[in-house]
């Protein structure tokens, strides 16, 4: 996907999500959902509305099964998606939930730009 191949990312993850599924690899599974709103998110023009929707279907199995990372990563994915869009209050939201579940995971790979995001989208 990073390399801009997003019809082979796309099959790929079609592929592990159904190997997930057959599987019942449920953690697979939520990580397939979010690679799959990652893709929306990176076709030209992005698909927001399938984006928003893989990324919540992914927040909802992590949270379930307790992924906390994956829910780091879908929350910063809405507020980023949110951002793009001009919904400020959601993105908001979705940012700063993001940047205090990287925090309190001490994953701070992700702050610099999660941060970044949400200070653009309250105006500093």
């Amino acid at each position: 996907m990073r390399a801009g191949r997003l019809e082979e990312a796309q099959m790929l993850a079609e592929r592990t999500l159904v190997l997930a599924q057959e599987h019942q690899e449920w953690g697979n599974k939520a990580y397939a959902l979010w690679l799959f709103g990652e893709i929306a998110v990176h076709r030209a023009p992005p698909d927001v509305d399938e984006a928003a929707a893989h990324y919540r279907q992914a927040l909802t199995l992590a949270e379930e099964l307790g992924m906390r990372p994956l829910q780091a990563h879908c929350h910063r994915g809405l507020g980023m998606l949110y951002a793009a869009t001009g919904q400020r209050e959601q993105a908001r939201t979705a940012l700063a939930t993001a940047m205090e579940m990287y925090q309190s995971m001490d994953m701070t790979f992700w702050l610099p730009q999660t941060e970044a995001a949400l200070a653009q989208v309250e105006g500093r």
